[in-house]
């Protein structure tokens, strides 16, 4: 089965890692993937793309917190159902591996392991909870595997660094200024709020393979990456401070800081021949999203007085209280002859709302081939679709403090989908 080995495996854990990019709980957009390590040729090197389309609708939406303006100049007091929550994104990936020896092979990669973007707008009844909010990543990774012979097969222990950007903003109506002074001169009453940073992780694991029956099962930890220096700033030039005297930061734009973690991960992969020309293939994956609850933000220059939703210091907050993600996917591949083959899969993403949010339990159904014109190439195209699961969304009380008090709203049953593409060539 090692000719099943080469060609099947590509069309079929290139299928999981896209599945599992469609729509992934918390901020997951491609999450981690070291699959091209694996590849049994000297040198590889591969470029993938997945555009993803969710397609989540808000219903029956109530604004709780009239206080801020709903209304007021055109901001908010508009759309009650159907409102267009999400926007769809590109996941790319880069990957470039080297063989260095019979044992040692190593491998360097791009990728946006984190993201989101929720635009519902402006005209609509939550506005004072979001108009627009976006998160970016960028992950440049080094990894490298160390294999010896053991039993019939390979065992192989594994390690790497990588380096990691996290940005992003959110707006949202913060009060109503046109309302209070009959005039948009003074602004609009939208608020909007930027952070970034940095940060270094790593990862370690194991694999175990025997080519003969196409099996491999790996094991692999991915730490959290710490963003001890998170900063930006709060522009809230569009609200004066005659609004609310005495309020230090209305009026104009504040340098912040604060902190946050991106979450460690663990996934288990498995797969096997189970006859001639076909594979079986499965992974678990568990995301510690509970470590992102509400990140609190303080202005520049009080970092000596604790910057937590109690300090007189306290600014704002992104309020994101998320639970941890799991991940369980399955499928099989089919080598039709030398150039094709194919693959399907499953997989169940469970939710990481704990009822502030509408990322609820996600069903995502995948199908893909793999095209190899000649022993150095190989071409990818997959796509699937999805159910993303109803719910509701409101004010949450966690230790003594209330989230999510602004705006209500209930989801029905949405779609997802997804397309990907991947070219790969090895010498």
């Amino acid at each position: 089965m090692n000719n099943l080995l080469k060609s099947l495996l590509g069309a079929g854990c290139g299928l999981v890692a896209m599945v599992g990019a469609a729509n992934a709980g918390g901020l997951e957009r491609g999450g981690y993937n070291i699959d091209l390590l694996f590849d049994a040729s000297p040198f590889a090197a591969e470029a993938s793309g997945t555009y993803v389309m969710p397609d989540r609708k808000l219903n029956n939406v109530v604004d709780i917190n009239p206080a801020n303006g709903i209304g007021s100049n055109g901001i908010g007091g508009g759309a009650r159902n159907g409102v267009s929550d999400t926007e769809d994104y590109w996941v790319p990936r880069i990957g470039l591996k080297a063989g260095i020896g019979q044992s040692v092979d190593c491998m360097v990669d791009y990728s946006q392991p984190w993201g989101a973007h929720t635009n519902p707008g402006a005209n609509w009844m939550g506005a004072n909870d979001n108009i627009e909010t976006k998160i970016n990543s960028d992950n440049y990774a080094a990894t490298c595997s160390y294999k010896m012979d053991a039993g019939k097969g390979q065992f192989r222990v594994l390690g790497g660094v990588f380096y990691q950007e996290v940005d992003g903003f959110k707006e949202r109506l913060v009060a109503p200024v046109p309302t209070l002074t009959g005039t948009t001169a003074f602004g609009n009453g939208i608020g909007r709020l930027d952070l970034g940073d940095e940060g270094v992780g790593w990862r370690i694991g194991a694999a175990y393979e025997i080519p003969e029956i196409a099996f491999r099962a790996s094991l692999v930890y991915n730490s959290a990456v710490k963003l001890d220096g998170l900063s930006g700033t709060v522009d809230l030039t569009q609200i004066p401070g005659f609004i609310i005297p005495g309020n230090p930061v209305l009026g104009k734009v504040t340098p912040v800081f604060g902190q946050a973690t991106m979450p460690e991960t663990v996934e288990l992969k498995v797969q096997s021949g189970i006859a001639p020309d076909w594979l079986a293939f499965g992974s678990i994956k568990w995301v510690n999203w509970s470590r992102l609850q509400s990140v609190d933000l303080c202005p520049v220059g009080t970092e000596a007085i604790p910057c937590v939703q109690s300090s007189p210091t306290f600014v704002t907050s992104l309020d994101l209280l998320y639970r941890d993600g799991w991940t369980v996917s399955g499928g099989v591949g089919h080598k039709f002859n030398d150039q094709w083959s194919g693959a399907a899969s499953i997989t169940w993403d469970r939710g990481t709302t704990t009822g502030l949010s509408a990322q609820t339990d996600t069903w995502t159904f995948g199908g893909g081939v793999s095209y190899t014109p000649t022993q150095n190439v190989e071409l990818r195209f997959a796509g699937a679709l999805g159910i993303l699961t109803s719910g509701s969304a409101g004010p949450i009380t966690k230790d003594g403090i209330t989230y999510g008090e602004e705006v209500t709203y209930d989801f029905d049953n949405d779609l997802v989908s997804a397309l990907s593409a991947t070219l790969k060539v090895k010498w």
